[in-house]
Order: structure tokens, then C-alpha cells, then sequence
């Protein structure tokens, strides 16, 4: 795939990690100003006291909606933890916070796990519970009347995520797999920025999350034309993930973790986007409620969440085509599933609920 740097030195990253630590957070807490607590009541899981975790998040979405149920409904309280939350601005900072031992559990992307493996360092990060199973950005592009087909993107300019993101491979998967020709993905702008950007009238078009998507419709700047979720299908976008150090020697957290979230995802299921929309909304702190149900809804309609948050076999392999077809990793370096993959934790909460 053109503008993939193929050489790209992950090296670099694990040699940086405390420089990308310190950049990491974002000052987020695992409450937000005004979110509502656990319900009356809830303890830990056996009445004593609460465990901290460490948690990085890879950016503030409505797509990890169940993470956001899970802490507002007292879920991790309920199993004795207690979520202190940063958000990191990137998969590659969620990781290096990991290996840097200033996070024990990050929600990332699973591609890191594979980047890193392929270095053979000391430390390897393996994701234990699959979140999202499809992808979360949504196409936005200047308003129009015209209704979109993918080849009005043949030579037009989409501002997108850093070469080597989730999000720039299945865009560019899926623009490929579309037929278009010569569109020019920009790269370089950093994800708290290309809003701005997109505002002040750069790229034509704008590949982002939820609420920022519906926002950006409301507000008359944008108007979402495709999901990249429904284009690109099946894919392992984001993920719980811990070092392989810390899973042998907390298995109980992992577990407990494993519980609250899909607790969390099953809340959801028998609860309106509106009703969502009121729990998570302190976490959206200038987001309308209304904004914030409509992007529920979105991500719902398109499956986000799996039933099974198991990261099979075939998701994986999925990941690592396109992980080839970027150029991010060569056919010789796909690396084995049970290397970056642990499924115990949540086959047991699968089928244990």
C-alpha cells in the first residue's frame, strides 16, 4: 500500500517509551467530573477493599461505549477494581506505556501486539478481550445534496490516522477494494488536530469516531457519506490488552476486568441509545445527549460490539493481511496467534454468563 513507510522502526517507539509515556495522558480519570458512581451498595467483589489498575485508553470514543457503562454503573467496583484512566492519543503510546510498566491494561489496537512481537524484545503484549469488532470511523465529507458513491474520493484529498493505525489500513484497504484511484490520504496530523484542520478547510473529506462525526453533521461542517465499520467488514480493531508478564502474574484481574465490561455490553443491550446516552454522558463532557444516543445507535446498527469477545483466529488472520497489504509487516513475519493472543479470560466470561 503507497504512503505505508514499510521500513517503519518499531524499535524506535520501544527506545522513545518514556518520552511517549510522558505525552501519553490526557488528565482523564476512571470517573468522570460528574459521573455518577457505583449503585448504593456496591463494594468489591468480596466486600474489601478496591485494587487500582492502571488503564490507558487509545482515544476518547463513543465506540468503547461498554468501557465507559462499565465505570459509570460500577461494574469494576462490583469486581474490586478500581480504573485509574488515561487517554494515550494512539495505540503506539498505549503500548509503550505498557512495556514501560506506567499502565497495566490499555485499550488499543491488536496490530501493536504484532509490531512488537516482531521486534523480539524482552516484552510482548498480548489482548485478552476483543471490544470492537468491526471498525469505528465514519467517512465524513463536505455537505452536499449528491449522494455519495466510493469513487467521488478518486483524487480527493481524506484526512486520516497516523501510517500503521487501524483506521489508516482499513481505509486504505477499503478504498482499494472500491476501485478508487489517486484519492490522497493526509497522515500527518495528529488526532486532537484534524478537526480543526478539517474546519479551517483542509482535505476534502475526513475519516473520524463517534460523537466527532455526528458532530461535525450537526453542526453543518460535515456530512457522514460511509461506514467504514459496514465497507471493511470483520476486523479486531481494538482490544484489552496487558504484557504477557503482567496476565501470568494477575490472572485475577484479567478476569475480573473480562466481567465488568462484558457486564457492561450486555447492560447495554437491553437499554435505549438514550438511556446509554445519559449514563456515559459525563465522559462527553459539551456533547449533546441527544448527539451521544445517535451515535449509539450508529455503532449498534453496524454491530460494533460482539456477543463474543473472544479475538478468534480468523479475525487475526484478517488483521495480519491487512497488516501485509499496508506493508506495515512482510509475509515471512506473520506471527503465531497464541503469541499475541490469550482467549481464556473471556471464553470463561462468555460462557460462564
Amino acid at each position: 500500500m503507497k504512503g505505508v513507510k514499510r521500513k517503519r522502526r518499531w524499535w524506535w517507539v520501544l527506545a522513545t517509551v518514556a518520552l511517549a509515556v510522558l505525552v501519553a495522558g490526557c488528565g482523564a480519570t476512571g470517573t468522570a467530573p460528574g459521573a455518577p458512581g457505583p449503585a448504593p451498595g456496591v463494594g468489591g467483589a468480596s466486600g474489601g477493599q478496591t485494587q487500582t489498575i492502571r488503564f490507558s485508553e487509545v482515544i476518547r470514543s463513543i465506540f468503547y461505549a461498554p468501557h465507559y457503562v462499565a465505570l459509570a454503573n460500577g461494574f469494576f467496583q462490583q469486581q474490586g477494581l478500581n480504573v485509574d484512566m488515561v487517554t494515550s492519543q494512539g495505540s503506539d503510546k498505549g503500548a509503550a506505556a505498557l512495556l514501560a510498566g506506567t499502565a497495566d491494561i490499555s485499550l488499543i489496537g491488536p496490530e501493536t501486539s504484532v509490531y512488537i512481537y516482531n521486534q523480539h524484545g524482552e516484552k510482548n503484549i498480548k489482548a485478552f478481550y476483543q471490544l470492537t469488532g468491526v471498525d469505528g470511523s465514519f467517512l465524513v465529507g463536505r455537505p452536499t445534496s449528491k449522494p455519495f458513491h466510493w469513487q467521488d474520493l478518486n483524487g480527493k484529498s481524506i484526512i486520516s490516522w497516523r501510517p500503521g493505525s487501524s483506521p489508516q489500513m482499513v481505509l486504505n484497504h477499503v478504498l482499494a477494494e472500491k476501485g478508487v484511484h489517486g484519492a490522497k490520504v493526509i497522515t500527518n496530523i495528529a488526532p486532537q488536530a484534524m478537526v480543526g484542520a478539517f474546519r479551517s478547510g483542509q482535505g476534502d473529506y475526513i475519516q473520524v469516531y463517534e460523537p466527532l462525526a455526528s458532530m461535525l453533521e450537526q453542526q453543518g461542517v460535515g456530512k457522514v457519506v460511509a461506514s467504514l465499520g459496514e465497507a471493511g467488514g470483520s476486523y479486531p480493531e481494538t482490544a484489552y490488552e496487558a504484557t504477557d508478564a503482567y496476565i501470568r502474574a494477575h490472572p485475577d484481574v484479567i478476569q475480573k476486568w473480562c466481567t465488568a465490561v462484558y457486564q457492561a455490553t450486555r447492560w447495554m443491550e437491553s437499554h435505549s441509545p438514550s438511556e446509554v446516552a445519559d449514563v456515559i454522558a459525563p465522559y462527553f463532557e459539551g456533547t449533546p445527549k441527544d448527539l451521544i444516543a445517535k451515535s449509539i445507535q450508529r455503532y449498534e446498527q453496524q454491530h460494533t460490539w460482539p456477543n463474543n469477545p473472544v479475538l478468534t483466529q480468523e479475525q487475526f488472520g484478517i488483521l495480519q493481511n491487512v497488516l501485509i497489504e499496508a506493508g506495515t509487516i512482510k509475509a515471512d513475519q506473520k506471527v503465531p496467534y497464541n503469541a499475541v493472543v490469550e482467549t481464556r479470560f473471556a471464553q470463561k466470561t462468555a460462557g460462564g454468563q
